[in-house]
């Protein structure tokens, strides 16, 4: 071990939490933020195209949680292997750290090549799952915009998983970095392609994959210039009870994503069903403006989630570390941190889609668009994210039961929160409210979870104090 590493390792068990927090943390929300952009910036542009409008808007609403398929097994990987090589280090075993990077690198690759082939062999059959036949025109733009994003999902795999293990090498600013670039293209690319050259939809995903192929060559430059770990041949080869352990680790991260899948699918098709019924939804010219309102609402949650995430996947080296390393005082400490910094960062949000919804709804194009969408975009931002505090809350606590190795307490939560009550309650309130219904079930879910989360939090900080206080009587 060099004696850079040995210096980032004492800063993990001895620096002040505010120091690391600012450290790991603010890099980490860059990157994903910077990661959210590039559907984001698709769909304001998109929307500000007179040509497509919320028909494309839709139309991306629709490919948006195909996308998030894909981020939902790179985060696996990645965050697994950032939670194991973490806790190996701080329990002084850099060799078993270097073996799970390795088989990371090699999962990466052969799960993003599977999933995008996939993807392109039953392109309309998963369009239509997530609602694209609302009309005609949608169903068209997506049909394109989901090729051609298709072709990049090996890119987008790679990239997002390597940027939590360049994380737990201690190099969160190069992981922001090279986010950061990718998306940068993409903002660049995405006005060329669609106002200039007038790609339409091809041209936002074009845009968008050749950020992410630039994302990816990036962190294949840096795994040849890792700090922590050295890595063989054999590190590549793949070690099964290795892998199972990662993937344990990481499993809370892809459930959190792939329940979201679950949740949009069923909200999307709820959105189909019910604006049809609707007297003036059900109308041709009308149908899409609700995949497309939601679409937008989700993209501003996606945002604040973002950095919520960021926040508390950020201190994953520095709780894994502490655990391994048996500080079970900094681990508490660090763990009321960051409750209060994410229950403030959902207190901001709520105060903008209260007070400010119209200036959200302006930025994507709502002076091209009729009355209705305006009216039904006030209401959806109001009611759909009424609960954004306790949405931030229950995020913090999935990310940080998963850092201290309680992968079975986080995955429980996740699916509560993400299958029974986001699934559930997406099905069963348009059944007494219409479309009004499926703006109900975010809040509702989040309340519910709270309750189940508070119950688990405390327990957590108990089992940490008991810890502390039986080291300290040895």
């Amino acid at each position: 071990m060099n004696q850079n590493e040995t210096v980032r390792q004492n800063d993990l068990a001895s620096a002040s939490l505010g120091t690391l927090m600012r450290r790991y943390c603010v890099p980490c929300v860059i990157s994903l933020l910077v990661g959210a952009l590039y559907n984001i910036v698709d769909q304001i542009f998109i929307a500000n195209a007179s040509y497509l409008g919320s028909y494309g808007n839709a139309a991306n609403t629709v490919v948006f949680p195909l996308t998030v398929v894909a981020l939902a097994i790179a985060v696996m990987i990645g965050d697994g292997c950032c939670a194991y090589v973490s806790i190996r280090l701080g329990s002084g075993k850099p060799a078993e750290a270097g073996l799970s990077v390795g088989n990371s690198v090699a999962l990466a690759l052969f799960s993003g090549v599977l999933l995008g082939a996939l993807y392109l062999v039953f392109r309309d059959p998963l369009v239509t799952l997530f609602g694209g036949r609302v009309n005609a025109e949608t169903f068209r733009h997506a049909q394109t915009y989901f090729f051609w994003i298709s072709l990049g999902i090996p890119f987008y795999m790679f990239g997002q998983a390597m940027n939590p293990v360049i994380r737990a090498d201690g190099s969160p600013r190069f992981a922001m970095a090279s986010t950061l670039a990718g998306a940068a293209a993409n903002i660049v690319l995405d006005p060329l392609f669609i106002f200039v050259f007038r790609w339409g939809m091809m041209g936002a995903a074009v845009a968008t994959v050749l950020g992410q192929v630039l994302t990816a060559a990036l962190a294949v430059w840096y795994l040849f210039h890792l700090k922590s770990v050295k890595l063989s041949a054999a590190d590549f080869r793949p070690d099964f009870p290795v892998i199972g352990r990662m993937l344990v680790l990481g499993l809370c991260s892809f459930l959190s994503q792939i329940s979201l899948v679950a949740a949009m699918a069923a909200i999307n098709n709820m959105i189909a069903k019910y604006s049809a019924l609707d007297p003036v939804f059900g109308e041709e010219a009308y149908a899409q403006i609700p995949m497309a309102v939601v679409g937008i609402v989700m993209k501003f949650f996606q945002i604040v989630i973002s950095i919520v995430v960021g926040m508390a996947a950020g201190c994953i080296p520095v709780i894994g570390f502490n655990m391994g390393a048996a500080r079970q005082d900094r681990v508490k400490s660090l763990f009321l941190r960051l409750l209060l910094s994410e229950s403030a960062v959902g207190l901001i949000a709520l105060v903008i889609v209260e007070f400010f919804p119209g200036a959200l709804i302006r930025i994507f194009g709502a002076a091209n668009e009729s009355a209705y969408y305006t009216e039904f975009a006030l209401k959806s931002f109001r009611v759909y994210l009424s609960m954004v505090v306790l949405a931030c809350v229950n995020k913090t606590a999935f990310i940080f039961l998963q850092a201290m190795g309680k992968a079975a307490a986080s995955t429980a939560l996740s699916m509560i929160r993400e299958i029974v009550f986001g699934v559930g309650f997406a099905l069963l309130l348009p059944l007494f409210f219409g479309l009004d219904g499926v703006l109900y079930s975010m809040p509702a879910s989040d309340v519910l979870t709270a309750a189940a989360s508070a119950i688990v939090i405390i327990r957590v900080l108990r089992e940490l104090d008991r810890a502390g206080s039986g080291k300290e009587r040895t």
